[in-house]
Order: C-alpha cells, then structure tokens, then sequence
C-alpha cells in the first residue's frame, strides 16, 4: 500500500484532474495537525473580506513551532503561498501531499533541519469558494477551479501595497512576523506555447541588489534550473516576449511591489513566481510544481546560512544608502541568450474576421538561442533624506508602514521643521479603473524647501533602519507603486475654495498688478492659448490656481515631507 494512500488528497483520488475544494483542504489539513502535532501547527491567521477564515501551517523537524522562539534562534523559514489564484491550484494541491510527506516520512522531516517549512494552503479563500469551469479560458484543466477574483472582485496579487483587501491587510502581518529568508508563491502562465511545463519568475535580481541579486542571479538560479532538468522538467524563464513571440526575445518580468516577489523583495526576501504553462495537463503541471516547490526547498537548507547572511547584510546596508532607485527598467543594450525550446510560429486567416491569426505548430518544434533581456538599470534615484515626516492625518499610510516593521516615533510636541516638500505639478491617471484605482502613471514633482510646522502626536520614519527600503519606495511618490500611485493621496488633488466671477474679476486684476511672476506666467499662458481669451471662467481659473492671494498651501502639496 503506498504510503499516500493513507492520508489521500483529492487530486490523488481522483483522476489526476481534479483539484481540492476548500471545504476539502482545511480539514485535510486540521487531521494532519490532530494526528501529527509534534510534526504540524495548522492554525487560523484571519478572515477573508467574505468573513471567511484564513489558514497557515507550520512544520518543523524538532516541534518547535513558536514563532518567537524560532526568530530568537535565528532558524531559517522557508514560505510557500497557494491559491493566490485559486483557478491556478496546482500549487494548493502539491502543498496537501507535501505537508502529508512531512508528517508519514521521517527521512524527510529530518531533512528540514532547523529550516521553518511555513505554508499558506489557500490565500484566496473567497476565489476557491467560487467554483466553475469556464473562467479560465486557454486552460486545460482540471475539471473544475476557482475563479482569479475574492469576495470584492481584487486580484490579490496586485493587492500587496494598496491593501484595499482583508487578506492583503493579514498578509502583511503575517509575512513582517515570519520575515521568510525565501518564498514560493505558485502560479500558472498565460501566454505563448511552447514546450516548456514549468515557467519561473524570480525576484528581478539587480532590482534586488547588494549581495542577494548575485548570489540569486549567480548561485540559486542555476542550481534551480539544474535540478529541475535532472527532474525531468526542464524548466525556463517566463516567458515574457519582447515583441509577439518568443522567437524575437524575451525579457524578464518586472515585478514591482504590488506582486507577491516584488513585495517579498521590500523585506530582502527571495521571491519565486513558478508559472506552469496553461496547456499543459493538469498532471504535468502538478507535478512540475511540486518539484520546484521542492528543489527551491532543498536549496534553501542547504544554502540557508549564506542566504540570511546576505539579507543581514541588505538590511544593514539600508540604514546606510545615501540614494535609492525606486523604478527600474529594463536594458535592451546587455542582452544574454537563453537555448529555448520552442514551437513554429504560423499566421493565417482568420476565419471570424479580416485579419491574420497567430498560432503554434507543435509538429514543428524548434530549439535555438534566443535573446534574454535580464539585466535592469535604474531609471530613477532618489536621494535618501535622513527621515519622512508623516502628519497624522493619515492613518492609511501610517497604518500599512506599521504592519511591514517600519519603526516610526511620533513628536511629543509641535515643532518647526526644515523640510522638502514636494509640490505636484502634474498627474497623469489611467483612463479606467485598475484594481479599484485610478492609478496615477506619470508624475511630475518640483521640489521645494521650507518651514513646515509638525504637530504633536505626528509621525516620523528615520531612515537608519532595517526596513528603510519598504518606507522609501512606498512614500516617495514617483516609485513603481507608491501609496500616492494608488491615490492614498488623492484629496491634496482639489483645491478646496472656489469664486463667484463678478466678485472675483476685480480681485485678479489687482493680482496681477501686485504679483509680477502671476503676470509673466498669465502672460505666458494667453500667448499659448489665445482662444480661452474668450472664455471668463478660464482666464480667471488660472490667476485663481496660480495666484499667490489666495493660495491654499495644502493644495498639490505632497503630504509626506523629507526632513532634511
């Protein structure tokens, strides 16, 4: 009798195409946790925005399952997330057979060593509830899945800064308490067809820096590839085309904060994003997750001294940086190669529309050097102000930098600080909502310096602190996912007071007697936009917005001041 039998999952009862409803899993994994708890903690850690509970699992190899306790001695924790995506769920069911080998196979459990296995089995609880077959529209398999969405219609991989979810909100919590030395948050791909099973996105190695992004780039990422090949699943970058497909080059995948690894790379974390290939069968793709799961696993105790050392390190080296970049791009002008195994690209008729339809020829494979764009460069710095005044007012932000470790002391007393502020010159905001934003792509700041009077009870973040990095790249605004980005900041957008035009005429032509630059830049104007002459509410619109009588200094003033 084989030893899963005793504890089956329901992909493994069933055709090898089914994957576990939720009312399947956690019980599953609540009687692993009765009948083994020197081996499993499986625990409650929040509920959902559907006011439904959240789990997390802990397995050790010597019943130490405090997490105090286990931080103190300085154990290194190995995370894995599933059901972010619920209708990607190999990832859920690989964890149910994996924890159920921990607890039947001693050899195994030993091997963990004093490495932490820390699990979430389904992150999504609300999207594994809603089950049907058809959402997922280039899938094959499994019967069916969970829909991509929670309870208020979030991609909760694009939720991790912003928070506007519950789950986010414990997320945050849970990942600042456990501080995992390497994560895996498992996916499946959409996107080109090719050969490859298994599909990986890893924290974007120079955006990552200091000591971790070689090491990543350098050490881990080979011996990934390496061990997966003798897995027999030879596995690739994402395949991320630089144009239509992947004949042309592909370049890695950019994953800013508001992605499960780019937010993992706030904390100095190594993050992975496998992505089985959607037309892949269910089969194949469960048992390539599992074996990457696994070898990132084998890799992480083997190498668990080196990679906390280098996070110490990244954390020490951030209560020092004098600049920081906060939004990369990528560097078309240092290309690598990577040998791909791809399938023909073939265009032809569309039989529904005048146009040319794009597909794959599997019965002609391929296998070549294409070009693989990894290296990123900064596209902007900033320099480090010594800290980050935060008004009270707003607790969103205050909130969110508290759940992530970041140290802020409050004034005890009103104080007249030398400060720069930001003034926003311009915003450009997406035309539809994204994720429930309209989120600001383009931002244009001038800087300016000034007196700013902060009150008591106000908060200051000082920047000599090991979690410099998750403060910097949220509260400066022209970072890849800022608070100001998702609109946290959006009320110091509208002015505030307005005019009656009959009163107002006489009081803007004595402006711009008495304010020579309102003059030079209403004379500056009228020359560019000589036909908003006849337009009143225009003309006084715009000694109103650029006036200094009746200026309101909150107005397009970024509200999170560097104290310099």
């Amino acid at each position: 009798m084989p030893i899963s039998s005793l504890y089956p999952t329901p992909y493994e009862s069933g055709n090898q195409n089914q994957t576990t409803t939720w009312e399947n899993c956690i019980p599953f994994y609540e009687k692993l946790a009765r009948d083994f708890p020197q081996i499993l903690r499986f625990e409650q850690i929040g509920v959902s925005d559907s006011g439904l509970p959240m789990h997390a699992g802990v397995i050790t190899a010597d019943a130490v399952f405090d997490r105090a306790s286990l931080k103190a001695a300085g154990r290194p924790v190995f995370f894995n997330n599933n059901g972010i995506h619920p209708g990607e769920p190999e990832g859920i069911d690989a964890c149910m057979a994996l924890v159920r080998d921990f607890c039947l196979q001693p050899e195994r459990l030993a091997a963990l060593g004093k490495t932490v296995f820390l699990f979430i089995p389904v992150y999504n609880v609300d999207g594994c509830l809603n089950r049907q077959d058809t959402s997922r529209v280039n899938q094959d398999g499994p019967e069916m899945f969970g829909f991509r969405a929670n309870g208020r219609n979030l991609d909760l991989n694009r939720d991790f800064i912003k928070c506007d979810s519950l789950a986010a909100q414990v997320f945050n919590r849970f990942f600042t308490m456990w501080d995992p030395d390497v994560m895996v948050d498992t996916h499946t791909s959409n996107g080109a067809d090719y050969s490859y099973t298994m599909t990986l996105i890893q924290t974007q190695a120079d955006k990552l820096g200091d000591g971790l992004g070689p090491f990543l780039r350098n050490t881990m990422l080979p011996t990934i590839y390496a061990n997966m090949e003798q897995r027999g699943w030879p596995t690739c970058p994402y395949v991320n085309p630089v144009k239509v497909t992947p004949d042309d080059g592909i370049e890695d995948f950019l994953e800013v904060p508001r992605f499960s690894t780019g937010f993992a790379a706030l904390h100095h974390t190594i993050g992975f994003m496998p992505e089985t290939h959607m037309l892949k069968p269910y089969a194949d793709r469960y048992d390539s997750m599992r074996s990457l799961v696994e070898v990132v696993l084998d890799f992480t105790i083997a190498h668990a001294t080196e990679i906390q050392a280098l996070r110490a390190q990244a954390r020490q080296a951030a209560t020092q940086k004098t600049q920081w970049p906060v939004s990369w791009k990528v560097d078309h002008s240092r290309p690598s190669s990577f040998r791909f195994k791809g399938y023909q690209a073939v265009y032809s008729p569309s039989k529904i529309g005048n146009y040319m339809r794009l597909s794959y020829d599997r019965n002609q494979p391929w296998e070549k050097d294409i070009l693989y764009y990894d290296n990123f460069v900064e596209d902007l710095v900033v320099k480090t102000p010594k800290a980050y005044l935060i008004p009270q007012a707003w607790r969103e932000a205050i909130e969110r930098l508290e759940w992530n470790g970041v140290i802020l002391r409050r004034l005890e007393a009103d104080q007249q600080l030398q400060v720069q502020s930001y003034h926003i010159k311009q915003v450009t905001s997406r035309a539809n909502a994204y994720e429930g934003h309209m989120f600001h792509d383009e931002v244009e700041l001038q800087a300016v310096r000034e007196m700013f009077l902060a009150r008591a009870g106000d908060y200051v973040v000082d920047l000599n602190q090991p979690n410099a990095r998750y403060a910097i790249e949220t509260l400066e605004p022209q970072a890849h996912d800022s608070f100001f980005r998702w609109g946290f900041f959006n009320s110091v957008l509208e002015k505030k007071e307005a005019f009656s035009d009959y009163v107002f005429e006489d009081s803007a032509y004595e402006m711009l007697q008495a304010e020579p630059e309102l003059a030079d830049k209403f004379a500056s104007w009228k020359a560019a936009n000589p036909t908003l002459l006849n337009n009143q509410e225009a003309v006084l619109a715009f000694i109103f917005a650029h006036g200094k009588r009746f200026n309101e200094p909150e107005w397009c003033r970024y509200p999170v001041y560097s104290i310099v």
